[in-house]
């Protein structure tokens, strides 16, 4: 019974673990958002390899039924985020030298301040002194008169 037991551990043990490094088939968690792996959409293809935290190596994994993906994409625009210089240049357009000029733009002035506001002068004497509390009288016995 205990040899039979120990026998079924073992045998569902090796087929996780094979399982665990053969061929899978990826499928994106969320759609619309790709898969890539080095450079390859690996979205809805068979990845074969190993690799993960497992492996001491990295091998580099093979994607059957993946297409490449192009890094920078040509998109017609000037990006520098991309680190290339623009295809054409600016399109600039030189008027004739006859043309009648512009107008001449109204002129603007704006301006800002700042200053604090000035303190009143200071006297010793409060404008609103607080009330005046009394303390109780002490008597001989060292309390206040009419108590015992």
């Amino acid at each position: 019974m205990r040899i039979g037991l120990v026998l079924a551990v073992l045998i569902g043990t090796s087929l996780t673990a094979v399982a665990g490094s053969g061929p899978v088939i990826v499928i994106p968690g969320r759609p619309g958002v790709p898969v890539i792996i080095n450079g390859v959409d690996a979205s809805y293809a068979v990845v074969e390899g190993d690799w993960g935290l497992g492996r001491r190596m990295q091998p580099r994994p093979t994607v059957y039924g993946g297409r490449y993906v192009d890094d920078d994409p040509y998109v017609g625009h000037y990006y520098p985020s991309l680190g290339r210089s623009p295809g054409y240049g600016r399109l600039e357009i030189e008027p004739p030298p006859n043309r009648k000029p512009p107008r001449r733009a109204e002129s603007f002035h704006q301006s800002w301040s700042a200053r604090s506001n000035p303190t009143p002068a200071q006297s010793d004497i409060p404008q609103m002194p607080p009330p005046v509390i009394l303390a109780p009288r002490i008597g001989p016995s060292g309390l206040p008169p009419g108590v015992r």
